[in-house]
């Protein structure tokens, strides 16, 4: 694998946590980006995490998408926060969200993520999309675990903690 791919543990938490998901939450790009490989391409298919993830019901966030190609899809286009209300009390296991920054990005105003684990890969791109938003309510973390595998990634697990204390002065 190439630069910051991260080593065989990392990659095996990665697989595990794909195994480990009761059902999978995707906005839109992510969802179809994925649905082309991972539901798609039968080398892709095979491989533990493309097994969980077509094995695992899966529930995209859309305005646009009206027939989801990739099997046990449901598409969730009216009052997203009921919605995910709905599926987060089910009993048991974990609703994930993989990619789908804008999605997190939503996910996190209206508080609605229980735990985040961000893996930090030791490459600095000069373009992209930021996962934290430029502008809005700063939240507080409480870190849960944190780890460096022998790469350089880092891999953090975070809770939401509310609104942040500053001290005063």
């Amino acid at each position: 694998m190439g630069q910051g791919a991260g080593d065989d543990e990392t990659r095996t938490l990665i697989t595990q946590t794909y195994q480990r998901a009761d059902a999978f939450l995707f906005g839109r790009r992510t969802y179809e980006l994925f649905a082309g490989s991972w539901g798609a391409m039968e080398e892709m298919r095979a491989r533990p995490i493309g097994v969980a993830l077509n094995e695992t019901p899966k529930y995209v966030a859309s305005t646009t998408l009206t027939e989801p190609g990739w099997a046990d899809t449901t598409v969730l286009s009216g009052d997203l926060s009921a919605a995910i209300g709905k599926l987060k009390a089910k009993p048991g296991g974990e609703l994930q969200v993989h990619g789908s920054g804008t999605l997190i990005r939503w996910l996190l105003e209206n508080d609605l993520v229980d735990e985040m684990t961000l893996l930090i890969v030791p490459v600095v791109l000069g373009q992209g999309t930021r996962l934290f938003p430029d502008a809005g309510p700063d939240r507080a973390l409480n870190l849960v675990e944190s780890r460096a595998d022998s790469k350089g990634v880092t891999i953090q697990v975070y809770r939401p903690a509310g609104r942040p204390q500053y001290a005063t002065g």
